[in-house]
């Protein structure tokens, strides 16, 4: 990867360093390939649970020591979980940035698992959860989730369920910190204004002490092709506004369509680069012309994002009041089969690779972003994946869009929900 050091010790670390002297400032990463997808029924929410014990303290650094510490270089730390990883960073000040990199050493394998905090925190993770589900369009996306995968963990929600997260024992937690805490399941990402060597000596010296630990067993399951269109309609007490999201099983982030499908994205509401990004030229794509410009919707939304395993591009839409979820989908549904029957104008389909081209040159305008950016292609892909991606985008051609379009976006692959609010105040269907 150009300009990109990419390496790895002799405890299986990959480590990815990248100059950046824009700006006197440096982000470091560390990527842990574990999320929802490496959870059994039982202990869902188990990654995100220990994501939240990592800021607990360790021997070396109590609690609170290391927010107080990180605060008073004037830097910024947090983390996050998803399906496929979980992702701890620092932005800090570039001549502090050396204090990062101790930090994380240290509590990759130092963590405090007291039975104390593991109790207070289960209280906050199940009102998270419950705030999540404050939100009819969460309650949606997991019940599409669900419903779309019938084997994949994928169809685990990455907060868990209410049932399992009452269950899950300190015990439970720390032996999923050492069954995947470890650097030979971690790729660490720095990027930022200092010398790539020194950086790697520093990453080398807090490292390479850590022992390797043993390999984690991988996901066995395999999801079986959808044969058949499934539907389900979510009804609660209360409020006006109805949702839609329909949801089309897609490739692994290595399979040569992915370039098409991202682009095929960005016609349907705008192109994103990264998964975590708004789309950008939204305004201008085929879904918002047609549902918020057509008074049908207030906003709509394609999510797409790669992932290790085959997973999910999602259509979502916010619902007018007074129209008919049916005639969001319905309006949907057209946008999609011009996609299929009618071939894409060269002007448009040159309009999404600019914003493509567009958002790979903001990249490089901030160090925190670049990193996620290779953070996310190196464990969803490969180290390499994001320096080829812009190359590949611009590549796809008027029949690859056709083609991945006629391919995944048809009914038999697809899983439908609506969620309808029950004005009455009954969340209980008529069976009449």
């Amino acid at each position: 990867m150009e300009d990109v050091h990419v390496s790895r010790l002799s405890n299986g670390l990959t480590v990815l360093i990248q100059e950046a002297h824009a700006a006197p400032v440096a982000a470091f990463w560390v990527w842990y390939r574990v999320g929802s997808r490496n959870e059994r029924p039982g202990l869902t929410g188990i990654s995100h649970w220990v994501e939240h014990m990592l800021f607990k303290g360790t021997p070396a650094h109590p609690p609170g020591m290391l927010t107080r510490l990180v605060d008073r270089l004037g830097g910024r730390w947090n983390a996050f979980t998803w399906k496929d990883y979980t992702a701890y960073f620092e932005l800090l000040p570039a001549a502090h940035i050396d204090v990062a990199v101790r930090l994380e050493a240290d509590r990759m394998q130092n963590t405090i698992f007291d039975d104390q905090v593991v109790g207070s925190e289960r209280t906050v993770i199940i009102s998270e959860r419950e705030g999540a589900e404050n939100f009819p369009s969460y309650s949606l996306y997991e019940e599409v989730e669900a419903l779309a995968f019938k084997v994949h963990p994928y169809r685990q929600p990455v907060i868990g369920w209410k049932t399992d997260l009452r269950l899950i024992t300190r015990d439970d937690l720390y032996g999923h910190y050492r069954a995947y805490y470890h650097p030979a399941n971690a790729i660490i990402v720095a990027v930022g204004d200092f010398d790539a060597a020194h950086m790697a000596d520093a990453v080398a010296g807090a490292f390479d002490p850590v022992p390797a630990g043993k390999s984690s067993s991988g996901v066995r399951a395999e999801e079986p092709p959808q044969e058949g269109e499934r539907r389900t309609v979510l009804r609660r007490p209360g409020g006006a506004t109805a949702y839609f999201l329909q949801a089309f099983h897609t490739p692994a982030a290595a399979h040569p369509d992915v370039p098409a499908l991202m682009v095929l994205s960005g016609l349907l509401a705008g192109f994103r680069l990264l998964p975590f990004d708004g789309g950008t030229g939204g305004r201008s794509s085929r879904l918002y012309r047609a549902l918020v410009d057509g008074g049908l919707a207030t906003d709509i939304d394609v999510g797409f994002r790669p992932s290790i395993d085959p997973a999910l591009l999602h259509i979502s839409a916010t619902v007018r009041t007074g129209i008919d979820v049916a005639a969001v989908e319905k309006a949907v549904d057209q946008e999609l089969m011009r996609l299929h029957h009618e071939p894409v104008e060269p002007v448009e389909l040159d309009r999404v690779k600019r914003q493509a081209k567009a958002q790979v040159v903001y990249l490089r305008d901030g160090v925190f972003r670049r990193a996620l950016a290779l953070g996310v292609s190196a464990v969803v892909d490969r180290p390499e994946a994001l320096s080829s991606l812009a190359q590949a985008v611009d590549r796809i051609t008027v029949d690859d869009v056709t083609q991945v379009a006629r391919t995944y976006l048809v009914e038999r692959n697809r899983t439908v929900g609506w969620y309808v609010p029950d004005p009455a105040g009954s969340s209980r269907e008529s069976l009449s």
